[in-house]
């Protein structure tokens, strides 16, 4: 499925964001300005792009695995969400995870994936209890870790 996006590039020079693939679920987002994140680090992180989202829609920023797992690099919002009414520029936070090393990033380094997904709303049916499942109440590791 295709949905026309209304995006502004903000920075003529950067590509705007593309799926690499067929069939991928998430375009790259790229830094529109070099960073050095120390070790423990986080920085706002502006990609050059804004975007109006169809009624209906939202926008999930993820972290790239490749980065998570080589340069200790991920998101302090992971995923950061793009409401349909945001018209400012996307920015990512990212963070420096590795306990020693700094991570440098260059202007136009990919470094967050893009999401866009359908979006349904809650209407809320206040109630004095709840159904019962087989799960309960239980959460947080509940089910075991093994």
């Amino acid at each position: 499925m295709h949905v026309p996006v209304l995006i502004q590039r903000l920075d003529p020079q950067l590509p705007l964001p593309a799926y690499e693939h067929p069939g991928d679920a998430a375009m790259d987002l790229r830094a529109r300005v070099a960073v050095t994140l120390a070790p423990g680090e986080r920085v706002l992180v502006p990609t050059g792009i804004a975007i109006a989202l169809p009624a209906g829609f939202g926008a999930y920023v993820h972290p790239r695995s490749g980065l998570a797992l080589k340069r200790g690099l991920g998101m302090v919002n992971a995923p950061g969400v793009i409401d349909a009414g945001y018209r400012g520029e996307i920015g990512v936070i990212l963070i420096n995870h590795d306990p020693h090393e700094s991570i440098s990033l260059e202007r136009g380094d990919r470094i967050a994936q893009l999401v866009l997904a359908p979006v349904v709303q809650a209407s809320w049916l206040e109630t004095d209890k709840l159904d019962e499942t087989v799960r309960g109440t239980g959460g947080f590791g509940s089910t075991g870790g093994r």
